[in-house]
């Protein structure tokens, strides 16, 4: 049994440095604008999983409307893809805690061996070990957040009922958030991207996964299964996000070429 999953990519994706890294964290936040301080408590969050410099900005549109219900919000439900292991269906970890340089996120152990019923769900530790798409959100969830309980898992190749099953089995209350990670687009030039990212926009939006094929979102699987359940709970989505690398971060004209599309939705209840 591994006790701890250790930061991975602390110093790659998002600064190793504590006092660093909550200012970045802070600093990302606080430019978010335009925020109703009288809207409704998010369900569920899709938000990319890029370096800061890259996502960062897009992820804190999402995040920041989580800062009036820190005190609500004790159970993370975070599912990302896997982009170092292959396999089917969903896994988990055998780990008590996520490490981040802010500090270890305790694992709801009853509730990873509940899921585990599911045939669906297995414990495969190696897509844990180096995953970046669950890590990265971490910090963001450690800076707006009170104390809460993580369920980190990854997502191979997976319907989107079985998915959906998962996220059902997890949904809870309004203590309970799910965060679904994923970057959009992948390597396509600047013009090519943003069409297939908007294809993507108004899939989410009109909650319609089958519209979302492969070169849409790496986190197609996860997403997929979270548009087939917001159905089942007459969720809205709203896009709050919705750019790319270059964007973000471009700094000449080849960077427009080969760019990676982020975006950034809140789910909320329509009754």
């Amino acid at each position: 049994m591994h006790l701890i999953r250790n930061a991975a990519v602390a110093g790659l994706f998002y600064p190793d440095d504590p006092k660093e890294l909550r200012h970045t964290v802070s600093r990302f936040l606080s430019d978010v604008t335009q925020i109703d301080t009288d809207a409704a408590q998010p369900k569920a969050l899709i938000v990319p999983h890029a370096g800061y410099v890259y996502s960062g900005t897009a992820a804190a549109t999402g995040f920041a409307r989580l800062l009036p219900f820190k005190h609500l919000i004790k159970q993370i439900v975070l599912l990302g893809p896997s982009h170092r292991v292959g396999f089917t269906g969903l896994a988990v970890s055998d780990a008590h805690f996520y490490q981040t340089p802010l500090g270890d996120i305790p694992i709801d152990r009853p509730v990873i061996d509940n899921v585990l019923t599911l045939s669906q769900v297995s414990v495969i530790e190696q897509t844990h070990t180096q995953e970046h798409s669950l890590e990265v959100q971490l910090p963001f969830l450690q800076e707006v957040l009170d104390d809460f309980t993580l369920v980190p898992i990854v997502v191979g190749d997976a319907s989107t009922e079985s998915v959906s099953e998962v996220l059902e089995t997890l949904w809870g209350n309004e203590s309970t958030l799910i965060i679904i990670s994923s970057d959009l687009s992948h390597f396509h030039d600047y013009q090519t991207a943003q069409q297939l990212d908007n294809n993507t926009r108004s899939a989410i939006e009109t909650l319609q996964p089958k519209d979302i094929g492969f070169d849409n979102a790496c986190g197609r699987n996860p997403i997929k299964g979270l548009l087939h359940s917001a159905t089942q709970h007459d969720l809205a989505a709203t896009t709050l996000a919705l750019w790319n690398s270059y964007d973000s971060a471009g700094r000449s004209p080849e960077d427009k070429e080969r760019v990676v599309g982020y975006g950034c939705w809140k789910f909320t209840s329509n009754k």
